[in-house]
């Protein structure tokens, strides 16, 4: 679904979730309820003491007392109830959020997410989704909570002096209102800085833990540790930078406090001495009570606790807006700028039936040409194409498989989609961790337990999975970790071998294989193993050993 540009993204990213007003009323009125107790108990507390000091029949003040335990009870009591509500009502959200990204990804445009770094969809899928997650249970509730009980705190307070409650409203605005923004609006390059910065942490460390053995291989795993230090630091600065504009902003609380208790402290000394009006015993010359003085007092104290969190609030939903901002780009990048809700299904059906894949003057690459070739692999007939590393040989496959659009030229399965007729399975496939059967089922849901046991033996996997304690259920505990290099190829070769599709294309099949392995496995994907599908393999090994087409790049 394409975001609204003319609603905040926050909004948005709350309607894309699913989220409907009416998941919010049981959390605000419960926080509301704590508030309200809250500032019942200031006022009823003030009342008892400046009555008690009045020294009455103690039997008087009885129901003030018990007012007061109940007020002082309830308080917590809805305060807990509206942290579980709260938070329910959150991570509803952020779970509905992560499904529809998930789909939208897995049924949008495929290019478009082959075209991002895994950090950045890491990012994009978790710590964004917390952000929007964070931003309801640390700025939206909060911002209608306080919002409601410092209109009840006015409300109160006018029923005691007016002149006092528009002190208390000026007060309650600057610091609800006038500080959080501030802040807000102050700190919103720091926190785009800090999110940066985290992703240039999570880009440098998936590289590491992916990538760690070749890295250290290299003699760069350092540079990349330094890498992840100085994103770590810049993470630290910025975030520091955003906690330094919200502490100057923390600060206009009590001084707004400390303004409105004086000038409580000043009207009620006024009204004491006749010099303003008041209530009926003012008018009539008696003064306020020394129960309203209290009042007057004690009652600003306890409406600031619902506006004092709200700088962090402030912060919390301008994170959580440019967090929105980037899920929901990434949400209309993979839907193609249609307007499409994440569960449509986009991607056609697989078409078995043998095609011949053409690609005509077909210049591919990311932004620059790579490159200018021509093809034409017929059913039951093998494509090799060889080039060194960098050369741009995935950068083809994915065009061919139309994840990538070419440059120039035409690339075609006999006039039908080439979704519907092609699959790609890349060098870096991910290996789940799950049972053996489900990794392979990732390429036909529908696969037979005898068509798995013979698509792993036909890749030379017949003998380790005879092995293995619980066959096809054994867990792959770490995914990729629980393999070999050679193993991981092979299984990812027997993925290929499931898929349905007439044309396969394999990116370096036999990496991570010894030199007889790999010729042994180049011969059986060159011959018979794939049938009357038109295969098309890039390595940059020695294909010496076969006798089909080749493409040298």
């Amino acid at each position: 679904m394409s975001a609204d540009r003319s609603r905040d993204p926050m909004l948005a990213a709350l309607a894309f979730t699913g989220m409907r007003g009416r998941a919010l009323v049981v959390p605000v009125l419960l926080g509301v309820a704590g508030a309200l107790s809250a500032l019942g108990l200031a006022a009823l507390s003030a009342w008892l003491i400046t009555r008690a000091w009045q020294m009455p029949p103690v039997l008087y003040l009885s129901v003030a007392v018990t007012g007061v335990r109940a007020l002082g009870i309830s308080r917590g009591v809805f305060r807990y109830l509206e942290r579980l509500a709260t938070h329910d009502v959150a991570l509803r959200a952020m779970a509905d959020a992560r499904t529809r990204v998930y789909r939208a990804l897995s049924q949008g445009t495929a290019g478009y997410t082959v075209a991002l770094r895994q950090s950045e969809l890491m990012a994009r899928t978790a710590d964004d989704v917390d952000e929007i997650g964070n931003a309801v249970i640390r700025g939206l509730i909060p911002m209608v909570v306080g919002a409601v009980t410092s209109l009840a705190a006015v409300a109160i307070m006018a029923a005691v002096s007016v002149p006092a409650a528009v002190v208390l409203a000026v007060a309650l605005l600057v610091s609800g209102v006038l500080a959080p923004w501030l802040a807000a609006r102050g700190a919103s390059k720091k926190v785009a800085d800090a999110a940066r910065a985290r992703e240039e942490v999570a880009a440098a460390a998936s590289s590491l833990l992916w990538h760690g053995p070749e890295l250290a291989v290299g003699g760069v795993r350092g540079r990349v540790l330094a890498a992840v230090a100085d994103a770590d630091g810049r993470t630290a600065r910025a975030e520091n930078g955003g906690m330094r504009w919200q502490a100057a902003a923390q600060a206009v609380t009590p001084i707004s406090m400390g303004a409105s208790l004086i000038g409580a402290a000043i009207i009620a000394v006024q009204l004491a001495s006749g010099l303003s009006g008041s209530l009926s015993d003012v008018a009539s010359g008696t003064g306020v009570t020394p129960m309203v003085f209290g009042i007057l007092l004690l009652l600003p104290l306890s409406s600031f606790e619902t506006t004092a969190p709200l700088t962090e609030a402030g912060m919390a939903w301008e994170s959580g807006r440019q967090a929105a901002r980037r899920v929901l780009a990434l949400v209309d990048g993979a839907s193609d700028g249609r307007d499409r809700w994440p569960g449509e299904q986009r991607d056609p059906a697989i078409d078995r039936r043998p095609r011949t894949l053409t690609a005509e003057s077909l210049v591919w690459g990311w932004t620059k040409p790579l490159g200018e070739i021509d093809l034409r692999v017929a059913p039951g007939e093998r494509q090799v194409i060889v080039g060194p590393s960098g050369v741009g040989k995935s950068t083809l496959l994915m065009t061919l498989a139309g994840l990538l659009p070419p440059l120039a030229g035409t690339v075609d399965v006999d006039g039908a989609e080439l979704r519907s007729g092609v699959c790609y399975f890349a060098d870096d496939a991910h290996v789940f961790s799950t049972t053996l059967r489900e990794n392979l089922r990732v390429a036909r849901g529908d696969a037979t337990d005898d068509e798995l046991i013979a698509a792993l033996e036909c890749v030379g996997l017949g003998e380790w999975l005879g092995g293995l304690p619980e066959g096809l259920d054994e867990r792959l505990t770490g995914g990729a970790g629980a393999l070999s290099g050679g193993q991981r190829r092979r299984l990812l070769v027997a993925r290929a071998l499931l898929h349905p599709a007439p044309v396969v294309l394999l990116d370096e099949p036999t990496e991570h294989l010894d030199a007889p392995d790999a010729h042994r496995l180049l011969g059986l994907i060159c011959g018979d193993l794939f049938g009357d599908r038109a295969v098309v393999v890039v390595t940059h090994q020695d294909v010496s050993s076969v006798d089909v087409p080749v493409v040298r790049l």
